[in-house]
């Protein structure tokens, strides 16, 4: 579907503007107009991460004027293996001020707004106004619902994608056009179910594929030229190399874009939403959570217990607390780990941060181990308060 540009044309380019943007300017599509309404737009990438990084990149070098970065975290080492924006030299560093450092080096005619605030029902719909377009970094549903609902009300279009081990997705969802982001995922899947990067990892390189995708519609739509990706969804393997695309189409009944919605303003709260865990995975941490200290205390004293780790195999080979079984987490949802767990020690839990475990705890319980728990944190936790000497990933 073709849509009129986003944004009118600024000002003439200077002399210097010309040389530096010379080889879009001989595009016809392009032209000198099509530069002057990139110059003249107003672009918010939410998170300076894996699809940020790109993103940032290539649109501070294609001369967007004003460049808004939605990010409240710090450079960890273990970012820079795909966040290609930061550097060896800015861990420990916010990753906004980070990524405005970079963008100043790589076109100091952009400018750039930092908004270091965890994105939410408070300041989602201010930030977000300042801007004519909006680029979805996050990696987490309860941003995402909260970003499609803000576009939604705001009547702006924004650029989505998603990433996961060798898999990306992207699309453009601008409710005047199409449909939102909720006419494909009506509901968030059931907690646990799909895991974050962090918990199932991610191919560097698949993060500028996806990036350099949600870059290349944001031009498209802010210099109004070809077709833009709304009402499809672009699939991309990149273990088969393939791309595909998949009509997606406005869904009457949606509650915040249809004709009739039934919700006209924000949900209270996103992170209920969506459930960062199960409803019963919630009733069996209640009382039966404990933390890693308690766990050394328990190790320490031989006291009769039975260590699980629910984590994969390839993060096993990475770290482990010491004494820990593996069962991976899918043979709790199969069944198959119940025949492995003794009836004369208390079964203990854990896994990368403690989510894997509460879901597992929840399967334990069920089937009479009634004096399960899980481990507050997992390894994570472990490795920052028992070993530093670990690593972490």
């Amino acid at each position: 579907m073709k849509v009129p540009p986003l944004v009118s044309p600024g000002p003439a380019l200077t002399v210097e503007e010309v040389r530096r943007y010379s080889r879009h300017l001989i595009i016809p599509d392009v032209a000198m107009a099509g530069q002057q309404r990139m110059m003249n737009a107003k672009v918010l990438c939410v998170g300076a991460g894996g699809l940020g990084s790109p993103a940032l990149m290539y649109l501070a070098a294609a001369g967007v004027g004003t460049l808004g970065i939605v990010e409240f975290d710090t450079v960890d080492e273990s970012n820079l293996q795909r966040q290609i924006i930061h550097g060896q030299s800015d861990i420990g560093k916010s990753k906004a001020v980070s990524a405005k450092e970079k963008i100043a080096e790589i076109n100091p005619y952009v400018k750039v707004n930092i908004h270091e605030v965890r994105l939410d029902t408070s300041n989602v719909l201010d930030i977000f106004s300042q801007y004519d377009l909006i680029v979805d970094g996050t990696d987490n549903f309860a941003t995402r619902y909260l970003v499609n609902d803000a576009c939604v009300l705001l009547g702006k279009p924004y650029v989505w994608g998603s990433i996961y081990r060798f898999d990306g997705q992207a699309s453009v969802f601008w409710a005047e056009y199409g449909p939102c982001y909720r006419c494909l995922y009506p509901e968030p899947p059931p907690p646990g179910m799909v895991p974050s990067c962090a918990e199932g990892g991610v191919l560097g390189v698949l993060c500028a594929s996806i990036g350099s995708i949600q870059t290349t519609e944001a031009i498209k739509l802010i210099a109004g030229i070809g077709e833009p990706l709304i009402g499809s969804l672009m699939i991309y393997d990149a273990l088969e190399m393939s791309y595909r695309k998949i009509k997606v189409r406005k869904d009457p009944n949606c509650p915040v874009c249809s004709e009739n919605p039934t919700q006209t303003q924000l949900l209270e709260d996103y992170e209920a939403f969506c459930g960062v865990l199960s409803e019963g995975a919630e009733i069996a941490v209640k009382d039966s959570t404990i933390s890693v200290t308690e766990l050394k205390s328990m190790i320490d004293n031989n006291e009769n217990i039975f260590l699980i780790d629910v984590r994969e195999p390839s993060e096993w080979e990475i770290v482990r607390i010491p004494g820990a079984t593996l069962i991976p987490k899918q043979e709790f949802l199969d069944g198959r780990a119940l025949a492995k767990l003794p009836q004369d020690k208390q079964i203990i839990l854990h896994c990368k941060a403690g989510v894997r475990s509460a879901e597992c705890l929840a399967i334990v319980k069920n089937a009479g181990f009634a004096d399960a728990a899980h481990v507050s944190g997992g390894v994570i936790a472990w490795v920052k308060q028992i070993d530093p000497t670990l690593p972490v990933y």
